[in-house]
């Protein structure tokens, strides 16, 4: 087959039958909601893989993916399909909790040896955890020295590879205050690299929000913004008690400026702010 060929059969479109297959397949395996309007979209982001893999036309593709051949293709499937879009100190109100009421008493409790730990769930390229970070040791330098640990978390492996790159562009490093680029950036030509002190509070992790979580001790604090918007209401609903469990008692939950926590699950939480909340229980 030609080059021309090939090209004018990827450009074919994708059957009802094929997209309502690949639909049910990204609902199943990550939560994503997509309706028929979102058909166009789909099609744009699964022809790269087209390429990559051989396959003729995205209806062969639908077929292989939900096939039991197919089961490793999945995670790329639902990596072309994610949306990833981050930036350093988005929506910066929660950083200026996390700087006067979150971190305070968890400074104090690592200077007398204890342990921290927060969690950005769907951390895209690491921005969001490398924003935490940075907040950290504005507040205070010794923590690079303590018992600190900030998981960020994606079920993207491509994008989680370009988080633990660390190494962003000048428009990619607009948000973050200037006071802060000299001491936690690294200028590399065209580029910025997140200095060491900052690299070595994070850790990266593949991990779908809809399976089992490995994690063993609970959070502090837990962001998870801008992502469960896009999982369908029964998916969302089953996450918050999910996250009130993963979190420590009276832990901080941060969620997406669109984003509310569902109202079976509103009796777990203690509403302290825009899109901010506490566990409720013990310490809330």
């Amino acid at each position: 087959m030609s080059e021309t060929t090939v090209q004018s059969a990827e450009l074919r479109p994708m059957s009802e039958e094929a997209f309502g297959a690949i639909s049910r397949l990204a609902r199943v395996e990550a939560g994503l909601v997509l309706p028929p309007g979102k058909a166009t979209m789909v099609q744009s982001r699964l022809r790269k893989r087209l390429r990559e893999i051989g396959l003729k036309d995205l209806n062969s593709y639908s077929k292989y993916v939900c096939s039991d051949e197919g089961v490793a293709e999945r995670r790329f499937m639902i990596s072309a399909l994610t949306t990833n879009v981050s930036h350093f100190f988005r929506e910066s109100h929660h950083f200026a909790m996390l700087r006067d009421r979150v971190l305070p008493p968890l400074i104090d409790r690592a200077r007398a040896g204890g342990r921290v730990r927060i969690w950005s769930a769907g951390c895209s390229s690491g921005q969001e955890p490398y924003s935490i970070a940075m907040a950290v040791l504005q507040a205070a330098p010794d923590m690079a020295q303590r018992d600190v640990l900030i998981l960020g978390s994606d079920i993207d492996p491509k994008i989680l590879a370009m988080a633990e790159e660390a190494c962003y562009s000048g428009q990619q490093v607009s948000g973050i205050p200037p006071e802060l680029r000299g001491n936690f950036l690294q200028e590399r030509g065209d580029s910025y690299r997140v200095a060491p002190q900052v690299a070595r509070l994070v850790r990266f992790r593949e991990l779908n929000l809809l399976r089992p979580w490995p994690m063993k001790g609970q959070f502090d604090v837990i962001f998870c913004r801008n992502v469960v918007i896009y999982f369908d209401q029964p998916t969302q609903s089953s996450l918050w008690p999910r996250f009130h469990q993963a979190l420590a008692p009276g832990g901080w939950l941060f969620v997406g400026h669109s984003e509310r926590i569902s109202d079976d699950a509103t009796h777990l939480y203690l509403s302290m702010g825009q899109t901010a909340y506490r566990a409720a229980g013990p310490g809330g």
